[in-house]
């Protein structure tokens, strides 16, 4: 087994065999959506909707909840394409895992029940197995039941196999890096410029098996150098450019397929305010030469999704699309690349102001505690490492009382479920709640209760723990809680986002602010943040492809008042 660091990082993918009854057959609705956007090359941007999914709770129909002031919409995270042409989706707000055969067939979904407890954020398959992650990787097993639908039984998995946690890794879902590491970041504002270290990936591949690859990014910050070499034949090798019109993001190889077709998820981040940032799928030939692109339709009001694009056997890239009205799974158009084999990138709308943001001649005056990056990353680390004991003061009646606007929710954070006498790591998120991580060790040692995020209603003054922007302006040291809304006027907005430092932010006002910690070895942006989704209601630290932050409308900036010693 290759061992893992800070700097040198393995992905794999795996072949997948049969899951017995987890995986029956779809209905398929195919409608085309077109339009052209004009740019740099003439972008036929039609997509096909592969099936569409209402909300609900039924077999065809998938859980999602509107987004809220001062939080994200939240839907399905997960889309996973397995080997053998089934599709698996993570209905998480269900509990269950929906389960499809392909993209032609006539048969219902299947459903599959999640063991109570487990919130994931994303699933793979892997050597004949699903697994979820939900900051730690379980395996699932599954059993049939009367009706068509069945349970699954999990079991974390202690010692995670190379070929599973890179699978993983592909979007994000890795373990951010640790305490020591976010510290010393932040202690010297380290910088993108950083990342010039070979990124190491071994993916279990569909056409040439295990395969090894190292991507080496090229003095420019635009290219970078694929080899790809099959562990069955190392003599073997295939070579790839990659070049894009921004500053190279994450690059990320997804599977190889069919005769020898490399794809490869990537990312251009605009490194001036004209340019556009994007993010694609794009395929490579078996002569290594750049043949097709896919453009990833991501937009303002989406719903963050974990795993968001996946390739099927067919090479079909498929794309997971949430919004207030449903999910669609799109099958993304294709286009060939120009003659000088460049990634371009079709200019994206800028996101239309939330309402009720404050003018930019509007500005908060606001008493703070003098502040430096490196003690902000730590006052998020003591946010989310905080490890306490759960009473039944703190939990609250049982079943707690409903909220207002979310069938079936309850008032309590899903992590805390079924954890009296148990401890727990991490604050919990609470709407509308402010205070310092001290304050709340306190109360909760008194018995208060402990979080709530019932975000439709008014907030609550009995309950302890911090929303998203409050966590934030605790970090930052502001003598009170600012918004989402608020930021813009406390903050400067960055042209580059690759001049994001160790105490900046990433903001999208009216919805979500996450603390920046610090760039990954594999170029994507690890944050603090306090979320009712990616965080399952508590302070978490999590990894995202920074390109697509920015087309769901995150803006990063910084809080001038913070030195950076």
């Amino acid at each position: 087994m290759i061992s893992l660091d800070s700097r040198n990082r393995l992905h794999s993918r795996s072949g997948l065999g049969r899951f017995g009854r987890l995986v029956p057959s779809i209905a398929v609705l195919v409608t085309t959506l077109a339009g052209v956007t004009a740019g740099p090359a003439a972008f036929a941007q039609s997509e096909t909707v592969l099936r569409r999914l209402g909300v609900g709770h039924g077999a065809d129909s998938i859980g999602v909840r509107p987004p809220g002031a001062d939080e994200e919409g939240v839907g399905p995270s997960a889309i996973f394409a397995a080997p053998d042409g089934r599709v698996f989706l993570l209905d998480q707000l269900n509990g269950r895992i929906l389960t499809m055969k392909g993209t032609g067939s006539d048969a219902p979904i299947e459903t599959m029940k999640l063991p109570e407890g487990l919130v994931p954020q994303d699933v793979v398959a892997v050597k004949n197995r699903l697994y979820v992650w939900d900051g730690g990787v379980h395996a699932l097993e599954g059993r049939a039941s009367a009706g068509g639908e069945g349970t699954l039984e999990a079991r974390a998995v202690g010692d995670v196999d190379d070929d599973t946690r890179s699978a993983f890794a592909q979007m994000g879902s890795q373990m951010p890096s640790s305490e020591v590491e976010a510290v010393e970041a932040a202690g010297r504002a380290a910088t993108s410029d950083e990342l010039g270290a070979p990124i190491r990936q071994h993916v279990a591949s569909q056409a040439l098996g295990a395969v090894d690859i190292e991507i080496v990014t090229q003095k420019d910050g635009r290219s970078a150098i694929i080899e790809l070499r099959p562990e069955s034949n190392p003599l073997d090798l295939r070579r790839m450019r990659l070049q894009v019109v921004g500053k190279l993001g994450a690059i990320e190889i997804l599977d190889v397929i069919g005769r020898g077709d490399t794809y490869v998820f990537t990312e251009s981040i605009a490194a001036k305010p004209k340019e556009a940032s994007g993010a694609f799928v794009v395929a490579f030939d078996r002569a290594g030469r750049l043949v097709r692109i896919y453009d990833l339709p991501i937009a303002p009001d989406q719903f963050p999704s974990r795993r968001f694009v996946t390739v099927t056997p067919k090479g079909q890239v498929l794309y997971l699309k949430s919004d207030a009205s449903g999910v669609s799974i799109i099958e993304v158009t294709r286009r060939t690349p120009g003659k000088k084999g460049i990634v371009d990138v079709a200019p994206t709308r800028a996101p239309e102001p939330s309402p009720g943001l404050v003018e930019a001649d509007q500005k908060f005056i606001t008493a703070i505690r003098p502040g430096t990056r490196l003690g902000a990353i730590q006052t998020g680390l003591a946010f989310e490492g905080l490890k306490w004991m759960v009473t039944a003061k703190n939990y609250g009646p049982d079943p707690d009382r409903a909220c207002v606007g979310f069938e079936g929710r309850t008032r309590r954070p899903g992590y805390l479920d079924r954890k009296v006498g148990q401890e727990v790591r991490g604050i919990p998120y609470c709407w509308g709640c402010f205070g310092s991580f001290i304050n709340f060790k306190r109360q909760v040692d008194r018995g208060v209760l402990a979080g709530n995020w019932c975000t439709r209603e008014n907030p609550r003054r009995d309950v302890v723990g911090v929303d998203c922007s409050a966590f934030v302006s605790q970090c930052w040291g502001l003598s009170r809680h600012h918004t989402t809304a608020d930021i813009p006027s406390i903050t400067q907005r960055l042209s580059n986002p690759w001049d994001l430092k160790p105490g900046d932010a990433l903001n999208k006002p009216g919805s979500h602010v996450m603390l920046f910690v610090k760039f990954t070895p594999d170029r994507k942006v690890e944050v603090l943040e306090a979320s009712t989704g990616g965080c399952n209601g508590r302070v978490c630290r999590n990894v995202y492809p920074l390109s697509v932050l920015l087309a769901r409308g995150y803006a990063p900036v910084r809080y001038t008042a913070l030195k950076d010693q």
